[in-house]
Order: structure tokens, then C-alpha cells, then sequence
């Protein structure tokens, strides 16, 4: 790649990647930017700007997103806005802008960082399960779409990564996510890119917990609502 164009809301964090791949990648320009993703007349800007002075982008890297974890009645109408805005709306949005450049030049890749909520689904993760989904059929539909334009589309759906994701969630049940079921934010980066290379559909990064995303989706329904029910009367009884 010639150039890597980052883009965030925090301008601090954001300007020490930049310098951090800089010096590891003298000969790679890298274009560092802040933008709220959830803004879409800033994220129009922001493409114009980027067409104009970087130039047309290649590989389209849709990982911005954020949760809740809370019973739907108790959860703050804002904070589920934002997220259907930024899982859902903006990566769409996004998309639409850059893909059509990619078929016309013949070549591209589109790799959207969904979760593993986005194949199965519990109690108190409603909206962001949903906003998941989504994501999951948005791009196996794209997917199918750009079938020999030249244009890859790579669907990640990590489970538990050591970011700061369950501190903008929240998590009312108090219990700690098991380690032994967590991976690096390094190792999913990794598995992501490893799939886009491969240009594979779908990746669960983990070998643990993508097995027991796996057998999520292959149990009887029936079966994973049975086994699910408890958790909303626990979530409801803690107040």
C-alpha cells in the first residue's frame, strides 16, 4: 500500500498511530483524520477531501462501532441512536460511497468488523445484536453482488477482544468476561487481514470462542432460547 488514511474521534490517540506507523514505514504515507464516523455530512467531507489530496481508496476498513448491554426499557434512548447510526448507518454509508469506484477500477476490498452477536444473539444485547445482524447480511448480500467485479467483501465477527468495548457497553451482570475466551485486539487485526488476503467471506477469529459461535448457530433454535431464557430474569432482577 502507498498510503493509509486513519480516521477517528479521538485526535490524540489517532496522532500516535500515525507517528507509531510512520517510523515503522518510512516510504507509507499516512494520512491521519478525525471524524465522529457517526457524523455523515463530516464522513462526506472527510471522502471528498481524502479523493481529492490522497486519492481513490483501494481497501475500505469499516471497524468503528460500539454497544450496550442493558434491558431494552432500561437502556438510554441516545446511546442506542448512536449506535444504530454508527454500526449500521455509517458503515453503509460508506460503503455506497467508496464501492462504486472500486467495480469501475476493476479491483477492492471492503472489510466490515462485525461480532459474533451478528450470527447469534442473548438477552440485554438487543439493538447491538441486531445492528450485527445487519452487518452479517449486508455483507454476504454485497458479497454475492460484486461476484467477479474484482471487489472482495470480508465479513469479521470476533467474540470478546481486549478493547475498551465493555466499558462503553456497560456490563450489569458484574461478572468479568473469561480470559480464556478473549483474544488481543493484535490477534483479531491479524485474522482480519489474513481473511481479506484470502479473500474469504467470513472469519471468527479465536479458534474458542468461533467454536462456540459455531455451535450457537448450528443448535435448534428452540434449544438456544431454552438455554438463553434465564439471562433476561437475571439481568431484571439486579435492578
Amino acid at each position: 500500500a502507498r498510503a493509509l488514511v486513519l480516521v477517528a474521534r479521538r485526535a490524540d490517540r489517532l496522532a500516535e498511530l500515525a507517528a507509531e506507523l510512520r517510523a515503522r514505514h518510512p516510504t507509507l504515507l499516512v494520512r491521519a483524520e478525525t471524524c465522529d464516523i457517526g457524523d455523515l455530512a463530516a464522513v462526506a467531507r472527510l471522502l471528498d477531501t481524502v479523493a481529492r489530496e490522497v486519492g481513490p481508496i483501494d481497501v475500505l476498513v469499516n471497524n468503528a462501532g460500539m454497544g450496550d448491554i442493558a434491558l431494552l426499557e432500561r437502556s438510554d434512548w441516545n446511546k442506542l441512536d448512536q449506535m444504530i447510526r454508527l454500526n449500521v448507518v455509517a458503515l453503509t454509508y460508506l460503503t455506497r460511497r467508496l464501492v462504486g469506484p472500486m467495480v469501475e477500477r476493476g479491483r477492492g476490498g471492503i472489510l466490515n468488523v462485525g461480532s459474533g452477536m451478528g450470527l447469534v444473539w442473548i438477552p440485554g444485547m438487543a439493538v447491538y445484536s441486531a445492528t450485527k445482524h445487519y452487518v452479517d447480511a449486508f455483507s454476504e448480500s454485497l458479497r454475492g453482488e460484486l461476484r467477479g467485479t474484482g471487489v472482495v467483501v470480508t465479513h469479521v465477527c470476533p467474540g470478546p477482544v481486549a478493547t475498551e468495548f465493555e466499558a462503553v457497553a456497560g456490563n450489569p451482570t458484574g461478572i468479568p468476561v473469561p480470559g480464556f475466551v478473549q483474544i488481543s485486539a493484535v490477534r483479531c487485526a491479524r485474522a482480519a487481514i489474513r481473511a481479506l488476503d484470502r479473500r474469504r467471506a467470513l472469519t471468527l477469529p479465536g479458534f474458542l470462542i468461533g467454536l462456540l459461535t459455531r455451535a450457537g448457530t448450528w443448535a435448534p433454535r428452540p434449544l438456544v432460547r431454552f438455554v438463553y431464557s434465564p439471562i433476561g430474569r437475571f439481568l431484571r432482577a439486579r435492578g
